[in-house]
């Protein structure tokens, strides 16, 4: 089936903010008196942020603040730190031109709440570029569940089988290929030779490479 449209995650393929994820997942659960580790937050890569924090709360079953709370307070520090100090991944601007260019219709289904969504966009002034922005949180399950694919091409009006999906976690992978899109997945360097990227029908190592070849 012919391409039409092209669906980027988010974190980790636009923007580099999983450290912004970790610094806020540590600060805010050491100021519940649980203390955790960046290798740890590792984890809760390409989940929901009700799901992350649930991850958290059942492992380690803190007094005080419960999951919706805690999972405000983590959203708000990392748009927060977006918005000061955020920048592109490697390639951003000129593969989302090579797409754009290629007449294929721009779309954005991530994991994170539409709160983020907007500072990422914003700071790095992308925004022009996306028909439809959609995130997981309005939907009853979050990535690895298909569903926040299904309904970006819904609401963008072409098939799933007229996509093409560009992750960086496996989680987000599995998401796309459930959504029976192309899946091109960019993970970070330490996670590249993980046998379970082998899904993927392209593995890139960052934007700058993607090409017209890529996008048939």
């Amino acid at each position: 089936m012919q391409k039409k449209a092209v669906i980027f995650d988010m974190d980790g393929v636009l923007i580099d903010s999983e450290p912004f994820w970790q610094q806020a997942q540590i600060e805010v659960l050491k100021d519940l008196g649980i203390e955790i580790t960046p290798k740890e937050c590792e984890e809760t890569m390409g989940l929901r942020i009700d799901a992350l924090v649930a991850h958290w709360y059942a492992k380690y079953r803190w007094e005080g603040p419960g999951i919706e709370e805690t999972a405000s307070t983590i959203v708000g520090r990392v748009a927060s730190n977006v918005m000061l100090s955020g920048v592109a991944k490697e390639g951003v601007r000129d593969a989302l031109k090579v797409v754009s260019d290629q007449g294929f219709a721009i779309g954005l289904a991530t994991s994170s709440p539409m709160e983020l969504v907007h500072a990422v966009l914003a700071r790095l002034e992308i925004s022009h570029y996306f028909s439809i922005c959609h995130s997981a949180e309005f939907e009853e399950y979050g990535k690895p569940h298909p569903a926040v694919y299904l309904q970006t091409a819904v609401q963008m009006g072409v098939h799933p089988k007229e996509c093409i999906a560009i992750e960086d976690s496996f989680n987000g992978l599995l998401a796309a290929k459930a959504a029976t899109m192309k899946a091109i997945v960019i993970p970070e360097s330490v996670h590249a030779a993980n046998p379970r990227f082998s899904i993927a029908d392209i593995c890139l190592s960052s934007l700058k490479e993607l090409t017209t070849d890529h996008l048939g």
